[in-house]
This record gives structure tokens, C-alpha cells and sequence, in this order.
């Protein structure tokens, strides 16, 4: 496409946000217009905000390589995104929250829950968990994004992400709440039409819904028939390799896996010669692209097989180390974790009636539904779309091995440059949005919520020159952190963090909503149970993708996890907030309730 329109076009969007951002800080006058819009927003720019925070491009690219790695099972979280994230969000959470917000005068989500069980404690570490946290799913996001941009425009990676940062800090810090909402209106209608001709360019490419699915159905045996028939030469140079008598219990993809380990070693080496005849011979195989590409593909499959995939189009095998990575991390850490969001609970009270929240339920399901839905079966079907045209499947149609680089690598290779441009908006407007509401929440979060109320003890108005040099600061730290994060990590990092907000906030964000017998110390006891045998659970048992040693377990104990499958392989949610669930009833019940009776609605 042609550069210098390929500019004008980047140009003219950079300067619609700039402009909404100069229009919401001209409207910003005072500390609730800054972090909660004023409460006075549209109901339709309130589900566009609310859907584009929600959708990152985590979920397109993070989640859609997960999908073109491990198959259609995700799209299991398209419906956890709406039944959670949208229906009982807004039915069962977002109307009590906005009364309870108006009568408490909250402005932000550690603040609402700290003034309604009149505890600084309470305020303090959940500003502390968001602070210390978010970083980590704000870099994600950052991530995917410039990862994109690398690979569709082949700019530097770092150079990208320092872009999108000091883009991001712009309006956020000119406008505030007000600038991200309405900037998140725009970035959401660009993301709707961009998903929708990605969805139509995909099917378009590949002949259609039904061939494509029954196509990609049918590609893991493909894939083992392929791999079949290259095995008597296989065999053949087997015969060769002298280190083999030693070793008869060795299968043929055993053997097979250690030469191409020998073969990719050797190829990194400058003028290395192969060191047996066997090998050399192997080489020489694998200079046939087709054979490489079979090779490649089957060894890929075999491993994630032994994992419990079954395909594809199908989920993986119940009991499996992958059946509960997907399950418990992926689908339960993000569907539930997303009820608990601060930056998302926070627009919940920026309506100014109950109406206005009715009238959003029905556009934020279906452009949650839409966009997200889009990205895992795409994801899904690139594997169809690289296997015809270079016998690859999508996990190894990318160098490294990185399913963050699968989506764009199709983007960039299958789709039309004109369709990059475009896609590179809808990433960007995916990014920004929900970067944008992760910044704010970081900043209110250190400077209203950390620093005004728990360290100074201010509950009045707070001071806006505060909070925007803790937005600038909350950017810099995601940004330094981006560029240390290991490759593959958005999907990962993504459901880390939702499942931590959720095992910490959001039991006494229930019994703040409906429980009147919940006490203060109930509130507490359930936060820090929660949020401490949470970072045990991740830091010393859980295995990140299930394959991964726990961080904390490596480095001091020397081993990969405290426990065995399958508990190793199950997310923080599903153990840790039925755990937080019952301290709260159990210290609740123990405990007097009449110190926060007045806070009920």
C-alpha cells in the first residue's frame, strides 16, 4: 500500500483522539469528571467504552494464537465473556453498583468498596493488589500490539511499543475518564467494522464456512498420514545413525525429535559440519520444504496430543494437562475474573440511571460476542490457510514458535496490504482502549486510592495534577516491563491477573451487593486470605500453560511445582475463591455486621 496514505490515514486517526482528548479535557473540571466522566455518559458510548476495555488485543492476538495453537475449544470463553462479563455484570452487578457508588460518593473501586465497609485497610491493599498487578496484564496488552505492528510494518519492536505508550499517555492524561470513554466510543466502532471484514476476507480466502471446517476437522490426520508417508526414509537414515544401538526402546519420533534438535543446532553454526553420516543426511532431507513442513507439523501435534488435544474443532481430552489450562485458567480465569475488573466495575457508576445501563446490555453483548467470537475462529482457521499454502499448520508457520506472531503473520501474509492498514487500526483502537482504561485505573489507584485516602487520609475531592503524574507513572513502569516479558505470555498474563482480582475483590463485592449480614472483618480476612494464598498457589504450584515451573518453586525450591498433576495444572480461580468465598461467610457470621449498616442501599 502506499506509504504516504498508508501515513495521511495513521495521521487523521491519531488526530481524532488527539481531539476527543482536547474536547473531554475542556469538559474536565473537577476530580469526578476526571475519573468517573462526570456520571452523565451515554449509554451507547458506556457499552462501546466498557466492550473495547473488556476486548484488548490480548484477546485478538494473544487468545487468537492460543486458538490457533490448541483449537475452537475457547470459543467456550466467548460464552463466559457474555454470560459474566455482560449479562450478570450488568443485570445482577452493574445496578446496585452505580446506586451504592452514587450514595457512598465512590470514585473508583478500591474507594467503593473501602467507604462501604468504612476500612482504609481494605482501600489500601486493594489499590496495592491493582498497582503491584496490573503491570503485568497492561504489558501483555502492549505486547500483542507491537508485536503486530513488527510484523505487518517490520518495525522495531521496542520502537513500537514506545509509540503506542506515549500515544496512550496523551488523552489519558489530558482527558481523563471522559477522554478514554470517548476515545474507547471511536476504537470500538473501528474494531466492530474491522472484525467484521476480517471474519468475511477469512472465510472468503479459504472457500467458505463449511469446506474450511470440514477441512480443518480432518488436518490431524492429514497432518499423521503426511508424516506416515515420509517414514520409510526416515527409517532409511535411521539405520544410519550408529548412536542409536544403545537406545532400542527409542521410538521413531523420539529419534526423529533429537536429530531435528541436532539439525536446527547446526544450522545456527557457522561452516559446522554434521557430525555423522545419519545426520548429515537428515539435513539434506530437511532442505526439502515439504518434508521439513511435515516433519515440523507432526512432531508439534504428537506433543500437544500427549497434552489432550484432539484436534482443531473439538476440545481437548477430559482430565488432560491442557483440558484444564483452557478450562480452569483460560475460560474460568478470565469469564469469572472478569466481574471483579476495577477499571470495568468503575463504568458501571459513570451512568447517570438504571436505564441508561439496561439500553447497554444488548450492544455490549453483541459486540463482546462479535469481536471476540471473530478472533477464535480465525485463530482456529489459519491453520487451513497455512497448510495449503506452505504445508505448515499455524504453530509452525512462525519461526519461533510464538503464538503471539500467528494472527499477524496470517494478517500480513493472506489478507490484502489495504486489509493491514485497516487491521493495524483495529489493533491499535483494541489497544489503546483497554490500555487507556488500565492506565487510569493504575493511576487512580496509586494517587486517589494509595496515596490520597489510605497514606494521607483525604477523603475529599482529589487532586488531578496528582493523578495524572500517577498515569504517567503507571506507564512507564508497563512500558519497562513489556520489554522483559517472555514471548507467548500475553494470553497467560491476561487470565493471571482477572483470576487474582477476582479471588481477591470479588467475594466482598458480592456480599457488599446482597449480603446484609457481611461484616467488616469478614471483608477483610476474605481479601487477604484470598489474595495471599493466591500468590502462593501461582508462585509455587500452578504451572503457567501447564508447562511452565511455578516461578517461585524454581528458584527456591529447585523443583517445578509443590503438587502433582492435575493440581498443577488448575488456575488460581477455581481453588482459591471458593477458599476467600467461605473465610468471608465464616468470619462474617463470627463477627458483628452492625458497624456497616448504614452504607446499605
Amino acid at each position: 500500500m502506499n506509504p504516504l496514505l498508508t501515513s495521511a490515514i495513521i495521521a487523521v486517526y491519531i488526530g481524532i483522539l488527539a481531539f476527543l482528548g482536547y474536547k473531554a479535557h475542556q469538559q474536565t473540571r473537577s476530580s469526578d469528571d476526571f475519573l468517573l466522566a462526570g456520571r452523565r455518559v451515554h449509554p451507547f458510548v458506556m457499552a462501546l467504552s466498557y466492550g473495547a476495555a473488556f476486548i484488548s488485543t490480548s484477546a485478538i492476538i494473544g487468545f487468537g494464537g492460543f486458538a490457533a495453537a490448541f483449537g475452537m475449544g475457547l470459543l467456550w470463553l466467548v460464552f463466559a465473556n457474555i454470560f459474566f462479563g455482560i449479562f450478570v455484570a450488568f443485570i445482577f452487578f452493574g445496578l446496585p453498583t452505580r446506586r451504592l457508588g452514587l450514595k457512598l460518593k465512590a470514585q473508583t473501586f478500591p474507594e467503593f468498596l473501602g467507604r462501604f465497609y468504612q476500612s482504609r485497610l481494605i482501600h489500601g491493599l486493594m489499590a496495592f493488589i491493582i498497582v503491584l498487578f496490573m503491570p503485568l496484564y497492561a504489558s501483555a496488552v502492549l505486547i500483542a500490539s507491537a508485536r503486530f505492528i513488527e510484523t505487518t510494518f517490520g518495525l522495531d519492536y521496542n520502537v513500537s511499543i514506545l509509540i503506542f505508550s506515549a500515544l496512550i499517555a496523551v488523552y489519558v492524561i489530558l482527558g481523563g475518564l471522559k477522554g478514554v470513554m470517548f476515545a474507547d466510543a471511536f476504537q470500538g466502532s473501528i474494531m466492530f467494522a474491522g472484525m467484521l471484514l476480517l471474519l468475511l476476507f477469512a472465510y472468503g480466502k479459504m472457500g467458505g464456512v463449511v469446506p474450511t471446517h470440514k477441512e480443518l476437522d480432518k488436518l490431524p490426520a492429514t497432518v499423521a498420514q503426511q508424516f506416515e508417508e515420509l517414514t520409510p526414509k526416515l527409517e532409511s537414515i535411521r539405520k544410519l545413525d550408529a548412536s542409536d544401538a544403545n537406545a532400542a526402546d527409542e521410538s521413531l519420533e523420539q529419534w526423529t525429535a533429537k536429530m531435528n534438535q541436532q539439525a536446527k543446532a547446526l544450522s545456527n553454526e557457522e561452516q559446522a559440519a554434521p557430525q555423522s553420516e545419519a545426520l548429515a543426511q537428515y539435513v539434506e532431507l530437511r532442505k526439502d520444504e515439504k518434508s521439513a513442513a511435515t516433519i515440523d507439523n507432526h512432531l508439534v501435534v504428537s506433543r500437544i496430543s500427549q497434552n489432550g488435544f484432539q484436534g482443531w474443532t473439538r476440545f481437548p481430552a477430559t482430565g488432560t494437562k491442557l483440558f484444564y489450562v483452557m478450562l480452569t485458567s483460560i475460560i474460568c480465569g478470565v469469564g469469572i475474573g472478569a466481574l471483579a475488573q476495577p477499571q470495568l466495575a468503575v463504568r458501571f457508576m459513570t451512568v447517570k440511571s438504571d436505564r441508561e445501563l439496561h439500553r447497554a446490555v444488548v450492544m455490549g453483548g453483541v459486540f463482546i460476542c462479535f469481536i471476540v467470537g471473530t478472533a477464535y475462529l480465525v485463530g482456529s482457521l489459519t491453520n487451513v490457510w497455512f497448510f495449503r499454502e506452505d504445508g505448515h499448520i499455524a504453530m509452525t508457520s512462525v519461526s519461533d514458535g510464538n503464538l503471539d506472531k500467528i494472527v499477524p503473520t496470517f494478517i500480513h501474509r493472506a489478507l490484502p496490504p489495504w486489509f493491514g492498514l485497516l487491521f493495524t487500526l483495529t489493533l491499535l483502537s483494541a489497544a489503546i482502549s483497554t490500555l487507556s482504561s488500565l492506565f487510569h485505573a493504575m493511576g487512580s489507584a496509586l494517587g486517589r486510592d494509595l496515596i490520597e485516602c489510605s497514606i494521607m487520609n483525604k477523603t475529599e475531592n482529589s487532586s488531578i495534577p496528582l493523578m495524572k503524574v500517577c498515569v504517567f507513572l503507571s506507564l512507564i513502569v508497563t512500558t519497562i516491563l513489556s520489554f522483559y516479558m517472555p514471548k507467548g505470555i500475553v494470553a497467560i498474563a491476561t487470565s493471571t491477573f482477572m483470576g487474582l482480582c477476582a479471588v481477591s475483590f470479588l467475594p466482598m463485592y458480592v456480599a457488599a451487593l446482597y449480603w446484609k449480614r457481611v461484616t467488616r472483618a469478614g471483608a477483610i480476612a476474605s481479601l487477604v486470605v484470598g489474595f495471599a494464598f493466591s500468590f502462593f498457589w501461582m508462585t509455587f504450584v500452578q504451572m503457567p500453560k501447564g508447562e511452565l515451573p511455578a516461578l517461585l518453586c524454581k528458584l527456591c525450591l529447585g523443583q517445578d511445582s509443590l503438587m502433582a498433576a492435575p493440581w498443577r495444572w488448575i488456575d488460581v480461580i477455581v481453588i482459591t475463591l471458593p477458599i476467600s468465598a467461605i473465610t468471608l461467610i465464616v468470619v462474617s457470621l463470627l463477627t458483628k455486621p452492625r458497624e456497616i449498616e448504614g452504607n446499605r442501599q
